[in-house]
């Protein structure tokens, strides 16, 4: 490779690189308070782990619904930076505030207080199940709205380039969290069988205690950056005070562009719930618990690649503000190779190390060493699964960030709305009718199918699409 050649390759990997790591520490710090609810709440036994997992992935489909079309601030915010437009970019953030102010109180609470209770009734789970699935998924959709406003806040920083403002107040938020979750979950009992005193005068919650502190620590999260937002830096430099009146033109161009990412977020998000808590949940409350366990790994597994895709985003956004689709492309390209690496890497180690992995999350005396058992070694086969697709999905997520950066969001929202209800919802349920000997695992196996297909899709359109031609701001030059 000539000297020329690689001197580039290595400039693109440490922009790379300088953008994505507090966005990648961001989301391995959302990645952090998931997991760490997951490993306490398993301290009380299989039902409760299940139950948060299903409320979990319930709330947060309705939820990315409307996050589809929030993370697009990013890429207006970018590309108005780089087309020089500077006066557009406090407007589009105010416009994704509004939105989800707007989604919250139109959307999100009559689904959490009307619609989940009866679809938690219509999955035939266990009554004691039901009414923590119900608790925890309501106590997660009134504090929707600081998700959301968080969410747009978020990618107004990421677009502009400052991503450190919001890993630091996800660190926070996180240790928050983490106290708290102790505080509610197990209050004055406390868990004396690892020898942790319980907490004087507070009555333990349980499973609701786990949302009550993830809403909290999402308050926290929020409040930090957007009180940057406000001050008077960034006041000076985008007059983020002036533009908080919502613009119609804007909060339009954010649905315009902005629905199929959110019908693609939502649609997945909603399939993979299916998946979870009908076909998975069809072999009992055992594989329900071990699809659990494998999924928190995964997110940890792919969340810092999510990392990378948004700073592509931000990357991409800019060059095609600026009009430079080649440098676009180099971004992106070196943002999947970075992904890759560091993806295939928590597929070997999800091959070697899967046993003591799952065991962390059922070494508890609540399971009984019969069902503790029964679930690590589901669990085990499962990993399995996970470790193949690994690289595969790193090449989609970068791919579809790239794309979502440069405004191409119609074709990748078909495709993922396609190949989600015919492999994962469709596949899933012929491979239990058909082979119901494989267990959970044979959904599972389709899943894996599911995501390959997904980065092979996404890097084809990448290479091929028309995404170059995309601008979505008016160059300064030009205006």
């Amino acid at each position: 490779m000539p000297i020329k050649s690689v001197t580039t390759a290595v400039r693109s990997a440490a922009e790379v690189w300088s953008l994505a790591w507090p966005t990648v520490i961001t989301m391995m710090s959302y990645t952090a308070m998931q997991f760490i609810d997951s490993v306490m709440v398993a301290q009380l036994g299989p039902v409760e782990l299940a139950a948060q997992g299903n409320a979990g992935v319930w709330t947060w489909t309705a939820i990315a619904f409307l996050v589809g079309a929030i993370t697009l601030v990013n890429t207006f915010v970018a590309q108005s930076v780089g087309a020089g437009e500077t006066a557009a970019v406090a407007r589009y953030a105010w416009a994704g505030i509004w939105l989800a102010v707007g989604s919250w109180l139109v959307i999100l609470l009559p689904i959490g207080f009307l619609a989940l209770p009866r679809a938690f009734a219509l999955m035939d789970h266990p009554p004691a199940m039901q009414k923590m699935e119900v608790e925890y998924a309501q106590i997660l959709m009134a504090g929707g709205c600081v998700t959301l406003i968080g969410k747009a806040v978020s990618n107004f920083f990421f677009g502009i380039g400052r991503p450190k403002i919001v890993t630091l107040s996800a660190i926070v938020g996180n240790i928050v969290n983490l106290v708290l979750n102790y505080v509610f979950i197990f209050g004055d009992q406390g868990l004396p069988l690892h020898g942790l005193p319980g907490i004087p005068g507070v009555s333990p919650m349980g499973v609701p205690g786990s949302a009550l502190a993830t809403v909290i620590g999402t308050a926290v999260e929020c409040l930090i950056p957007f009180s940057v937002f406000l001050g008077p830096k960034m006041a000076r430099a985008y007059g983020t005070r002036l533009m908080w009146r919502p613009s119609r033109a804007a909060i339009k161009d954010l649905i315009r562009v902005g629905w199929p990412a959110s019908l693609q977020f939502g649609n997945e998000m909603f399939c993979w719930s299916v998946f979870m808590t009908v076909i998975v949940g069809t072999f009992g409350t055992a594989h329900l618990a071990a699809g659990w366990i494998v999924l928190r790994y995964m997110h940890l597994s792919f969340m810092p690649a999510i990392g990378f895709s948004i700073a592509t985003a931000t990357l991409v956004g800019r060059s095609i503000g600026a009009k430079q689709p080649e440098l676009a492309a180099r971004y992106a390209r070196t943002a999947v190779w970075m992904s890759v690496l560091y993806m295939a890497g928590w597929g070997v180690l999800m091959v070697i190390f899967r046993e003591p992995m799952v065991r962390l999350f059922t070494n508890t005396t609540e399971l009984g060493a019969a069902s503790a058992e029964n679930v690590a070694e589901i669990a085990s086969r499962i990993m399995i699964c996970a470790a193949v697709f690994q690289a595969f999905d790193a090449v989609g997520i970068i791919y579809t960030g790239a794309l979502r950066g440069a405004g191409d969001t119609l074709w990748p929202g078909v495709i993922v709305v396609t190949l989600s209800w015919v492999i994962i919802v469709g596949g899933g349920a012929w491979v239990v009718h058909a082979y119901p000997e494989l267990g959970s695992l044979g959904p599972w196996i389709g899943s894996t199918l599911y995501i390959i297909a997904i980065g092979i899709a996404m890097a084809w359109r990448f290479e091929r699409g028309p995404w170059r031609t995309h601008q979505l701001v008016r160059h300064a030059s030009a205006a």
